[in-house]
């Protein structure tokens, strides 16, 4: 791994991701969404973006020898995300990160990255729901600037749980991309010296 290099590859969502995608779904939260609805995000919403989270290195593989030779095993889906970019405001809509591969960071990479991504895209200012008892990522949001602008009321079917509604605005703003830009120093710091993940704390947020 080169000096400038993470630990973790993150790339566009495909179709043929989302049977490992599924199963983090599953994993994550009470009211999983089916895989018609990924197909959907993924070919028809034409606003919406999707991404994946890989480990660098290829997982184990329990294939014969033969078919790895032909057919090299590719670094195992660890996470994903998505959001929805309607003319300058990205909507987030999920985060996930698989059981093993929590309480290391990755949460929040995943969602620096959809900000970044909405910033290439002009985004000004990025939204999202949580959970009022998901005290964990409020804190995160609330680290990236997010500040509770609003409740939906029995937002989640789950439990008829209610959402808060957090923004940040003016994320085109030359003080908010230097704060982000520190808190993806920082962020990059922690994953390059991160060990190995073992089994944590929950990490995902349907929002």
């Amino acid at each position: 791994m080169s000096d400038g290099q993470l630990p973790y590859l993150i790339r566009s969502m495909r179709w043929d991701d989302v049977s490992v995608v599924m199963a983090i779904e599953h994993e994550s939260f009470p009211l999983p969404w089916s895989s018609y609805t990924y197909r959907h995000e993924l070919t028809e919403n034409t606003h919406s973006h999707y991404i994946v989270m890989q480990t660098r290195a290829a997982g184990p593989d329990a294939r014969s020898w033969w078919l790895r030779m032909l057919r090299p095993a590719s670094p195992p889906i660890i996470g994903y995300a998505g959001y929805w970019l309607i003319t300058d405001e990205a909507h987030i809509s999920t985060i996930a990160v698989t059981t093993r591969w929590r309480r290391h960071g990755l949460g929040e990479l995943l969602l620096l990255t959809m900000i970044e991504q909405a910033l290439g895209m002009d985004a000004v200012m990025v939204t999202l729901e949580v959970r009022v008892s998901n005290q964990v990522a409020q804190n995160l949001y609330q680290k990236y600037g997010f500040v509770m602008t609003g409740t939906r009321p029995r937002y989640y079917r789950d439990n008829d749980e209610d959402a808060y509604i957090m923004t940040v605005e003016a994320v085109n703003g030359s003080e908010y991309q230097r704060r982000l830009a520190e808190m993806k120093a920082a962020l990059w710091t922690r994953l390059r010296a991160e060990a190995i993940p073992q089994a944590g704390q929950k990490v995902a947020a349907r929002l």
